[in-house]
């Protein structure tokens, strides 16, 4: 089948086959395999090359695009927090505000939870607290709240 195709469009289709895996294998990696495959097609189109050229263009197109534009552009698709710590201060500056209980708070259980500006957050306390309780945040151990009633 693949045989009747011309190998620079060949390039070109595996690249996009690559590049679509992205959606499905996320890590933003693929997708500069994938540009690195195209582009050795579209140079094929102009400059005709053997098997073993071809192969040393994909491997240096794709981790030099790798290394030149990944830190760059994943900054376009990070996620993004609305409303995260609005007064700006550090986290541990926050000992002695307020936040609500969302799941029952067991004594040296990870299963409590805490809503604190909006945000779900890991939470442990010295006695049980029950959901929908209002608790003062004391301290923070990474990412848990040490709270009391």
């Amino acid at each position: 089948m693949l045989e009747n195709i011309p190998p620079q469009y060949v390039w070109i289709i595996v690249g996009l086959a690559i590049m679509s895996m992205e959606l499905f294998l996320p890590g933003f990696i693929l997708l500069f395999f994938g540009l690195g495959a195209v582009l050795t097609g579209l140079l094929m189109i102009f400059v005709p090359l053997g098997v073993n050229a071809q192969l040393v263009l994909f491997a240096v197109l794709s981790i030099g695009t790798l290394v030149s534009f990944r830190r760059y552009a994943q900054g376009y698709f990070t996620g993004r927090i609305s409303n995260a710590n609005p007064s700006g201060a550090a986290m541990e500056l926050h000992a002695g505000e307020t936040a609500v209980v969302t799941e029952d708070i067991v004594p040296n259980s990870p299963r409590g939870k805490v809503e604190f500006h909006g945000t779900a957050w890991n939470a442990d306390a010295d006695v049980e607290i029950k959901k929908g309780a209002k608790v003062t945040i004391i301290e923070r151990h990474d990412l848990t709240l040490k709270v009391k009633p």
